[in-house]
């Protein structure tokens, strides 16, 4: 899951060397940390939040296949 999400924030963002992704795994949900250079940062949450949602949605559907629960994390 972290590797679809790296790959989703570098094809947004100018400065694909400062995307970060780091997971950690609960008892109940694995939060997914997404970070990205300040000036980066529009790029990835978008107008009114739809990239985020967007990127929230595609974790979502590709968690169906692992049957664990995931939380983005923009920061």
């Amino acid at each position: 899951m972290d590797e679809l999400v790296r790959y989703i924030a570098q094809n947004l963002v100018d400065n694909k060397e400062a995307v970060r992704v780091e997971s950690h795994r609960g008892d109940r949900v694995t939060i997914i940390e997404l970070r990205v250079a300040p000036e980066d940062m529009g790029k990835v949450i978008g107008k009114q939040g739809r990239i985020a949602k967007a990127i929230r949605a595609v974790v979502k559907a590709a968690s169906l296949k692992d049957g664990r629960r995931y939380s983005l994390e923009i920061i």
